[in-house]
């Protein structure tokens, strides 16, 4: 069974994309670190015990992964937005004989302690545009046993796809808070904070 692991939202400086984060939620967001095999950083925020958000861009540090980044970070512009979303799975492989194809394949990343299985499309491009979720398979600790309770919580996470239908069925995943909608592609996320409903896209 696939479940709501965490969203991404990229930016091109993580320091930007942090406090534009925090601005629209009214909390801060915890140190993150690096994730040497794509070349980019993260600042997450606990969304409750099974689910967090990230805020992740391109490492002006890191030298050049030699490959696409995750989540098309290359070619990314403009303001910070929730740009993707990951589902979490018991089994890596198996997930991967029943997902969409062009999900990508099962790489061993690592980032300080943590260590997990993620598909990862050699374009660097997700399925469906980018609407079709990452999938990822924690290794024992993941970040979400870590980060401090913020008092966050996601409440709804609206998908819009041209091919909404199809996207729909294409997801293995029931869980009555992601909602498909028909339209240009975009990801809206209501996320209950301690200041009342508040809104990433």
């Amino acid at each position: 069974m696939w479940t709501v692991d965490h969203l991404a939202i990229s930016c091109l400086k993580l320091a930007e994309g942090a406090e534009a984060v925090a601005d629209a939620l009214g909390v801060r967001l915890e140190p993150g670190g690096q994730h040497p095999t794509m070349g980019t950083h993260n600042r997450p925020l606990s969304l409750g015990p099974e689910e967090y958000l990230e805020v992740i861009a391109i490492d002006p540090d890191a030298p050049a992964p030699g490959r696409p980044r995750w989540f098309r970070l290359d070619e990314f512009r403009g303001l910070p937005r929730l740009a993707n979303w990951v589902a979490r799975v018991d089994d890596l492989d198996t997930a991967l004989a029943d997902a969409e194809p062009g999900i990508g394949r099962a790489t061993d990343l690592a980032r300080g302690d943590f260590r997990w299985r993620m598909a990862v499309p050699d374009d660097g491009c997700l399925p469906f545009g980018g609407a079709y979720p990452a999938l990822i398979e924690w290794q024992g600790l993941k970040p979400q046993d870590r980060l401090p309770d913020a008092g966050c919580r996601l409440e709804r996470l609206e998908i819009a796809h041209p091919d909404a239908d199809r996207l729909r069925q294409a997801v293995r995943l029931a869980d009555r808070r992601i909602v498909f909608v028909t339209g240009p592609k975009a990801l809206r996320a209501t996320i209950r904070t301690p200041h009342g409903a508040r809104t990433l896209e």
